[in-house]
């Protein structure tokens, strides 16, 4: 077992590599969003890429073409210097030397040898005092007596390679053709190794081989090199930040426009009718700026007379509520006296006045709903802020659904926390929505058991109403609070809504700064939740309840960890379905 220090080093370590790699992917990511929204950077970017491929090819190219000029043109010169040294040192060992006329009085000094006189010819110690850029070996293997040398050089200085080239060709008896190398050489003397093209040729004369090594020195022709390859990559630098400034320039030419569009775009999205592009040439650019005015007064001019034709509508509409409020109300004293004196009238009269007692409460209702709506149409609504206990307004509304739920054979479960849930709302228009929430959940709840559940939080307040009926379809969940929409047209209204219900509600909740969400699944029912904040014109970050029942919630979840087992069948003959 490692030692605790061990194992708080190793946790520190993968704690600073985490954040490393943290680090990086926000570095990353705000790198992507920046390339994603800026054509001018994708612009010069890209010109970049292609001017940096298109320099390096050429700078390559041009190099190597500049390479092969000079070294190619220094050997041809070197080999011919070669050619013509060699040609020499063989005439010179190929020539008897003549009798002196005197012999020398020192018997003991060597005669002098005809390698003597070429060497000081060749490496330019001669009359004319010229000394040549290269210097000569000449290496007799078999008698190195016969061996001469010129400057510093040394048989050591000639590189393995090259000796074994000469080798194999005095062994073929081959001497006309010269081998070379070229590589760096460290002569005696020299800290520094020297960059030096060595050719290596046999000179065959009376049965011996003499092997001749010319050292030319290429320091001058390596600088030179650089120097271009210096320049070409500085000139293709240069060239480069020219093409990115000039991609920079042009782009910023065509670039500016856009932008400058596209946040008029946003202006004129947001609102700001007015909002127009000057127009500057007559180019494309200049085009589009004139184009985009005109659609901006087309549609400056559209949405006027939609607002006006939607003024009118509303205007309409409350007008005519309004109006109708006279007749309906004469409608409903002459109904409520017919009503009243029903049961002296003969049956079919008796059910008339019920009939027409009915209708007339459903007339009122959507006229008031009708008249609520223009309200919100016209930004009349206002809301009428009290402190209130979010469970007593459940318990009123509740209390005024009852009798409809007795009638459909329907009962409340209520989860109530023991504290108060407190909130600024308008007591009337939240118990309005639960009124409408409940009444919903008894015509579609099928008889079956409607549970209310209310949750509180430190910032928020909700309320969830459950019913086990037909449920919701997919997508259904945000249709049913349009206006007068229906899941099923086919199937009628048991409790003579208008179709409003849902809308206001949703109008209420909005006007609260709230949430009025909806969630149903064929066969398992459907949820409503109303979420409201505890303080007026506080920002809601989240609900107490959450929108899917915990039931469904926990079958889904042990579904998804559930292992399929299979079982044997029953007696029956029929299996068990765990699923």
């Amino acid at each position: 077992m490692p030692p605790p220090n061990k194992k708080r080093r190793r946790r520190t370590f993968r704690q600073i590599l985490g954040g490393v790699r943290r680090r990086t992917r926000r570095a990353a990511g705000r790198a992507r969003s920046v390339w994603r929204r800026s054509l001018q950077l994708q612009v010069v970017t890209s010109t970049l890429v292609i001017s940096v491929t298109v320099v390096v090819v050429l700078g390559v190219f041009l190099s190597d073409q500049i390479n092969r000029s000079v070294i190619d043109g220094r050997q041809q010169s070197s080999a011919s210097e070669a050619l013509a040294d060699r040609v020499q040192i063989a005439d010179a060992l190929s020539k008897k030397p003549d009798e002196p006329p005197n012999p020398p009085s020192d018997a003991t000094e060597p005669p002098e040898s005809p390698l003597d006189d070429v060497m000081d010819t060749i490496i330019g110690s001669g009359e004319n005092g010229s000394k040549k850029r290269y210097e000569v070996l000449v290496l007799n293997t078999s008698s190195p007596g016969k061996s001469r040398a010129s400057g510093n050089v040394t048989p050591d200085d000639v590189p393995e390679e090259l000796s074994a080239k000469l080798e194999r060709q005095e062994k073929k008896f081959d001497f006309d053709d010269p081998q070379r190398y070229t590589g760096p050489i460290t002569f005696i003397g020299d800290s520094q190794p020297t960059p030096t093209l060595v050719i290596g040729g046999v000179v065959n004369v009376n049965g011996e081989n003499y092997e001749v090594y010319h050292f030319f020195p290429v320091t001058e022709e390596e600088q030179m090199l650089s120097n271009v390859r210096l320049a070409i990559a500085v000139v293709g630098l240069g060239l480069v930040l020219l093409l990115a400034a000039i991609a920079y320039l042009v782009t910023r030419q065509v670039v500016t426009p856009v932008r400058l569009a596209r946040q008029a775009a946003e202006r004129l999205a947001a609102g700001t009718l007015d909002e127009r592009l000057k127009v500057r040439g007559e180019d494309d650019l200049a085009r589009l700026a004139t184009s985009f005015n005109e659609m901006a007064v087309n549609l400056a001019l559209k949405i006027h007379q939609l607002e006006e034709l939607s003024q009118v509508q509303r205007q309409f509409v409350s007008d005519v509520s309004h109006e109708l409020r006279t007749p309906l109300t004469t409608v409903r004293m002459a109904a409520d006296l017919l009503y009243d004196a029903r049961e002296d009238f003969d049956p079919m009269a008796a059910r008339s006045a019920e009939l027409m007692q009915a209708q007339l409460e459903r007339f009122e209702s959507m006229l008031a709903d009708l008249l609520e709506i223009s309200r919100y149409d016209a930004g009349a609504a206002t809301l009428d802020l009290e402190p209130v206990d979010v469970r007593d307004v459940v318990l009123r509304a509740i209390g005024d659904s009852e009798a409809l739920a007795e009638r459909h054979t329907t009962r409340f479960e209520l989860r109530l926390p023991n504290e108060p849930c407190m909130a600024e709302i308008d007591n009337r228009r939240v118990e309005r929505i639960l009124r409408n929430l409940l009444f919903n959940a008894i015509e579609h709840g099928e008889g079956r058991d409607v549970v209310v559940t209310v949750g509180a939080d430190r910032d928020a307040v909700a309320v969830a109403v459950r019913d086990h009926g037909i449920g919701l379809k997919a997508g259904e969940d945000t249709m049913v609070f349009d206006r007068f929409w229906r899941a099923d047209p086919s199937r009628a209204r048991t409790i003579g809504g208008t179709g409003l219900g849902l809308a206001i509600s949703r109008e209420d909740a909005a006007l609260h700064g709230g949430w009025l969400q909806a969630w149903g699944q064929q066969g398992e029912g459907s949820q409503f939740r109303l979420t409201l904040p505890r303080m007026a014109g506080a920002d809601l970050k989240g609900s107490p309840l959450s929108l899917v029942p915990p039931e469904i919630e926990m079958r889904r979840t042990w579904r998804g960890q559930m292992t399929p087992v299979l079982l044997p069948a029953s007696a029956d003959g029929a299996g068990h379905d765990e699923g």
